[in-house]
């Protein structure tokens, strides 16, 4: 903790003796705090937070768990000798800024790796080069959003800015949406058959501003892509501004940052920050009800979730996932400290592959990971795309966690018993990285294996 206290006076470019005099201390006392030989009591964070606004989980022992996790992942893939939980906790707290580079080092290495095999079968099929998105830029978007724990700031207020500006109602924002496209950029929409086997989501016609959304959408889905639609017309600046500031390192992440931010903007709309908070505390997360007051879907719902993170107004810090039935992870983010191995698949017990044998009911799950950590997760099994006989469409799993000390407050806690070890199922990140040696569903030798 004296560590991360020093890294921020220096960021803030303040003497050890200004700090000391602004937290009503002395000087040596603060040396000591800095150089870990007195702890940092909560009177002095309080005073820390008083004094910077900067969020107390700042010092939380919970930021660091998933950063040890990578970097052990990291070091087991690369061969490397077995290191301690002693030493890994170390790096990730005293030299967090080290652990991070480790980590993008490796994901580098990989894409770089993995990049020169796709060419590689390409080349020696016969075929020419096609257009694909270089392997390991998924990776570069999804820590971008897990590094700010899946809350973009200024997305939320832009979007709260416009919901207020335009009049939005809860769960009737479709009408006005388009309205205020219609009026302030010449948009016209328009709802098109989804015989057009073209149109997937939307489709916008820059030169006869017209916006078509195929029919099967609902009134909140129509209402998401209307919004991502704004957020080039209205945010672009502001969309321009975040890309350029992380500082990606290809123009396909940035092109897939892009369409992420737009979806968070559009979420943050159609779902407002402050309203839908309030909405989730009086419904104890029950996320049914949610989808059914804001007029948008069950996965809609669950990656809002994920992004309550405003500092001073914060949800709980879920981890939300998606899934298909083959086991690819397509969406993954996490506003807390829960892993999402980047080596290898994801554990067969985990409840979110149950969902897809039991459609339409949502299952919860206690589990217990390897490192002594429990949580609780929810999943449910979607569907999306056109309907009609014969029409293929799109199926999903739904995984949404939270630590088992928030488990409380939400409603799917209801009859579980939350207080007993031995009704958590025992479960990983990934057979390639768990210690479980004996689980029954071990697909992999594990690379930690000794």
């Amino acid at each position: 903790m004296g560590v991360r206290l020093q890294r921020l006076r220096e960021e803030r470019g303040i003497s050890q003796v200004a700090l000391a005099k602004a937290l009503a201390i002395s000087p040596s006392y603060l040396n000591q705090i800095e150089h870990n030989q007195r702890p940092l009591t909560v009177p002095i964070l309080l005073r820390i937070n008083a004094q910077f606004g900067v969020d107390v989980q700042l010092f939380s022992d919970d930021k660091e768990a998933g950063l040890i996790a990578d970097v052990r992942d990291v070091l087991a893939d690369a061969g490397a000798e077995t290191v301690s939980m002693a030493e890994l906790r170390s790096l990730a707290s005293n030299m967090p800024a080290v652990a991070r580079a480790i980590v993008e080092l490796h994901r580098r290495n990989r894409s770089l790796t993995e990049r020169a095999d796709s060419f590689a079968a390409r080349l020696g099929d016969g075929h020419k080069l096609a257009s694909f998105a270089l392997p390991g830029t998924h990776d570069e978007v999804r820590d971008y959003f897990n590094q700010r724990h899946n809350h973009i700031a200024e997305l939320d207020e832009a979007a709260e800015a416009i919901f207020a500006d335009s009049k939005l109602a809860i769960g009737d924002v479709a009408s006005r949406l388009a309205l205020r496209l219609s009026t302030r950029h010449g948009v016209r929409l328009q709802i098109a058959s989804t015989d057009d086997s073209e149109l997937r989501k939307r489709r916008y016609d820059a030169e006869t501003r017209t916006l078509r959304l195929p029919d099967h959408l609902r009134p909140g889905q129509q209402a998401f892509q209307m919004a991502v639609q704004l957020a080039e017309l209205e945010i672009g600046e502001l969309l321009d501004s975040l890309i350029a500031n992380a500082k990606f390192t290809s123009e396909e992440s940035r092109r897939l940052a892009r369409i992420g931010l737009a979806n968070y903007f559009a979420g943050a709309l159609v779902m407002p920050y402050a309203a839908f908070l309030h909405s989730a505390e009086e419904l104890a997360y029950d996320i049914e009800r949610l989808s059914n007051r804001f007029g948008v879907g069950f996965e809609a719902v669950c990656h809002r979730l994920s992004t309550l993170q405003r500092p001073g107004m914060p949800g709980l810090p879920f981890f939300f996932v998606r899934v298909d039935r083959a086991g690819n992870v397509s969406k993954r983010h996490s506003a807390a400290d829960f892993h999402f191995s980047r080596i290898g698949g994801t554990c067969p017990l985990w409840i979110v592959y149950e969902a897809f044998s039991q459609p339409e009911r949502v299952l919860t799950q206690t589990a217990a990971m390897p490192d002594g950590r429990n949580y609780l997760w929810i999943a449910r099994q979607v569907v999306s795309g056109p309907v009609g006989y014969g029409r293929p469409q799109k199926t999903f799993a739904i995984g949404l966690g939270c630590d088992l000390r928030h488990a409380h407050r939400l409603i799917y806690s209801r009859g579980l018993d939350l207080s007993d070890p031995a009704a958590a199922t025992p479960i990983g990140t990934g057979c390639k990285v768990c210690e479980r040696q004996r689980c029954p569903q071990r697909a992999a030798p594990s690379l930690l294996e000794h």
